[in-house]
């Protein structure tokens, strides 16, 4: 058994992903190898055809990822909707919560799957911003590059910091 709560979680997991995924086409269409697209000065701090590379492949695994998250929660929820349709014998003419008789283990295995999906996603978006900031600001590897290392570093603390509380807070709500 389970509730429009599910329905509702099941929602913003797609609705997010949806964001995520419109920023990943948005890096995409974006050219790493265009020279005006830098702000480095220095030779030495130019980035390297690799980050170009990781830069469009952290893309791609995003998206896949985003994806697959959204057709996994998407999928459970049409499973819902048909489960209740083909539940209802009888029409009633009061108002009752809307309940769906479900696999409750298969309900949670795909909600954690899907869960991952977007955990996976949001880490390969900031590996791909990583990239976009050494395109962008100049390597790591150069000794000039404080605006890197100073763009980097919040996004290197607040990024696995909100997934671990999403994580956390995903795994309370199943031991519930």
């Amino acid at each position: 058994m389970t509730t429009s709560i599910h329905i509702t979680a099941l929602d913003g997991i797609v609705n997010v992903n949806s964001l995520f995924t419109l920023a990943v086409f948005i890096g995409l269409a974006w050219n790493p190898s265009d020279p005006s697209n830098s702000l480095v000065t220095d030779p030495n701090c130019s980035p390297t055809a690799r980050m170009a590379e990781n830069l469009v492949a952290f893309h791609v695994y995003s998206f896949a990822s985003f994806l697959f998250s959204s057709l996994v929660a998407l999928g459970l929820k049409q499973a819902m909707r048909l489960n209740i349709a083909s539940s209802f014998t009888h029409f009633s003419t009061r108002i009752d919560p809307v309940v769906y008789y479900v696999n409750k283990t298969a309900l949670r295995f795909g909600m954690v799957i899907s869960g991952l999906g977007s955990v996976c996603g949001c880490g390969f978006l900031m590996l791909a911003l990583i990239n976009v900031v050494q395109i962008k600001l100049g390597s790591f590897g150069c000794g000039a590059s404080g605006h890197t290392y100073a763009a980097v570093v919040p996004l290197l603390i607040l990024v696995p910091s909100a997934l671990f509380i999403y994580v956390s807070l995903m795994l309370y709500a199943f031991t519930r």
